[in-house]
């Protein structure tokens, strides 16, 4: 059972609230969706009487006539690395329990429990207008508890003047490109909010993380009867930019239609731009369960084998 916000809330430790968010969506599967665990090969060493012979490397002994047995590491099957979007506009909400930033934090620390438990080594990423932690990918026990430990203060984060922090997911994303050495799975958690009118630099940018062979999945966050619907009761309001404190002095009932209609245009062409670069595109409703964002991981999981 998938519990709401306001329960998860009084569930502590955080490492908990991760798991039980988990847990809970397993449970509604009919199935689980642990998949079985190869090995990845480490390195040789001298063959010693008694070792099994299915472990010795018949390449190595064709090229050099010695009996060599090949030792491996039951660590992982996959590398992935969760990256956070921790910028301003992220502390957005109007309707929802919890601020876009919250959710997010939520999502990236069930991700990773998932990831653990499928023996996956993972790590994490923090960005906003320029890089902040870089965790690379370890898949002891440790090295996750560790991980919940970064994410936990922005779950309780509160919008700060002095603290305004901007958008700059492309710019990053080109520097997680350039640092990532090995093959991943790379997540993006982000609400995109610079990118809005300047998707092409985004795209650009998750493109540059294809070509470095990586596999990628966006989950863009938003609270969707707000930003989405434009969905307020009747009246006027004054809207402020979090990145910027630019104000706006709006009537929602006048604008909403058209609103709708352009915000829906943009996801729409945002999308199959994505779907044309081979990159996972997933719209995360912060107002609604974990549910779709867990499931649309498990099945890229799943088709990575």
């Amino acid at each position: 059972m998938l519990l709401s916000p306001d329960l998860l809330n009084q569930i502590t430790p955080f490492e908990l609230r991760a798991r039980q968010i988990v847990e809970g969506f397993i449970t509604g599967l009919h199935k689980s969706p642990y998949y079985g665990f190869s090995v990845e090969f480490a390195e040789h060493r001298p063959y010693n009487p008694g070792d099994d012979l299915r472990h010795v490397d018949w390449k190595v002994f064709g090229k050099s006539e010695r009996y060599y047995i090949k030792q491996y590491e039951e660590e992982t099957n996959l590398r992935c690395h969760v990256v956070l979007d921790v910028s301003s506009s992220m502390l957005f909400k109007y309707h929802g329990t919890w601020t876009k930033l919250s959710y997010g934090a939520h999502l990236a620390a069930s991700l990773l429990y998932m990831m653990h438990r499928q023996r996956d080594a993972c790590g994490l990423v923090t960005f906003d207008q320029e890089l902040g932690d870089i965790i690379p990918a370890k898949s002891s026990y440790t090295h996750l508890r560790h991980l919940y430990t970064l994410l936990d203060p922005y779950t309780k984060r509160e919008p700060d003047e002095k603290m305004v922090r901007k958008t700059a997911s492309a710019e990053v994303l080109h520097e997680v490109a350039e640092r990532l050495h090995r093959r991943s799975l790379v997540i993006v958690i982000s609400d995109l909010f610079e990118n809005v009118g300047e998707h092409d630099e985004l795209l650009n940018a998750l493109k540059h993380l294809r070509h470095r062979k990586h596999e990628v999945v966006l989950f863009h966050m938003l609270e969707k009867k707000s930003e989405r619907e434009l969905d307020f009761p009747d009246g006027r309001y004054i809207f402020q930019d979090l990145e910027t404190g630019e104000e706006m002095d709006v009537v929602p009932a006048q604008l909403k239609e058209e609103y709708q209609k352009k915000m829906a245009e943009y996801a729409n062409k945002f999308k199959l731009a994505c779907s044309e670069a081979h990159i996972d595109y997933e719209e995360v409703d912060t107002g609604g369960s974990f549910e779709l964002a867990l499931l649309a991981y498990l099945n890229k999981r799943k088709r990575l084998g």
